[in-house]
């Protein structure tokens, strides 16, 4: 039995693997092909849990004194108006603005949450249940896949250009991506406009790439360590000292990583909204 044990190696990509539609780990580095259950089920859960919570608060709202459940959700919604009011200078598109970034900013959140969930314990789960052999892989984190935060970061773009067209018209929202940012006059203006349709391209493709890799780099770093981690507990084998020792820099590392990655989890969300209300209050606004 020991034998068949995994390796640290093998320990760290078996945990690393989705559960998918081919049965195995992914090879390639991009397969349209392939679809991820388990950042289906997490992602749609974590957004159905967010819809529900936001829906009941609003059932609940009272024009008295709020319970801690009613505050505690006001006080969110103030500090997402307050920040949208000072980037998306539109009111009418706030009022679909702001409750997106509030959305964004709580589904992301408990997304990234799901990290705190102890490495080995869904797998644990299959196995006692007698699942593993149905779901040999399964990875919980949805924002450690690049495939959910690039999925999101083109909803914000696709948002974007929807504002971009909305506000400055179909045919200025064109004509700005030939004349800006270089603005010229007669020919000048069309030898320059390659240019600027480039760069502008350039510019909202570099913006939805760096909106989702920043998230999913963060997330699947975190996610690494806490398997480097776990390692530190496959070294007990009895009380010994250098089992204790290794289970006491488990206990500690992990009770350390977790307390700090509380602040990742909130500050990725944190950005990820900022980033989207940025984005598309520069929608609203002309080279």
């Amino acid at each position: 039995m020991a034998s068949a044990a995994p390796n640290a190696s093998e320990y760290v990509v078996h945990h690393l693997g989705h559960f998918n539609n081919t049965g195995h780990p992914q090879q390639d580095i991009a397969h349209f092909g392939i679809v991820n259950y388990d950042s289906l089920f997490w992602s749609i859960l974590m957004g159905v849990i967010v819809c529900f919570v936001l829906w009941r608060a609003a059932r609940k709202v009272t024009s008295g004194v709020p319970g801690r459940f009613q505050a505690g959700v006001e006080l969110l919604v103030e500090m997402v108006e307050e920040q949208s009011k000072s980037i998306v200078p539109n009111e009418a598109s706030r009022r679909f603005v702001s409750p997106l970034a509030l959305t964004v900013f709580l589904w992301i959140v408990l997304m990234n949450a799901l990290d705190l969930v102890p490495v080995d314990l869904i797998p644990r789960i299959l196995a006692w249940t007698g699942l593993e052999a149905l779901i040999p892989y399964h990875r919980i984190l949805p924002t450690a896949d690049l495939n959910v935060p690039l999925g999101m970061a083109l909803g914000v773009l696709l948002l974007s250009l929807y504002y971009g067209a909305k506000i400055k018209s179909p045919g200025g929202f064109v004509k700005e991506l030939f004349t800006a940012p270089f603005h010229a006059h007669g020919i000048g203006a069309v030898v320059l406009a390659p240019a600027n349709f480039l760069l502008n391209v350039i510019e909202y493709l570099a913006k939805t790439v760096s909106l989702g890799m920043r998230l999913f780099g963060n997330m699947f770093a975190g996610e690494l360590i806490f398997m480097l981690i776990a390692l530190l507990g496959a070294g007990w084998t009895g009380f010994n000292a250098s089992s204790l020792a290794f289970g006491f820099g488990h206990l500690l590392a992990g009770s350390i990583w977790a307390i700090f990655h509380v602040m990742i989890v909130l500050l990725q969300g944190f950005i990820f909204m900022m980033l989207t209300l940025v984005y598309i209050g520069q929608a609203h606004e002309g080279h």
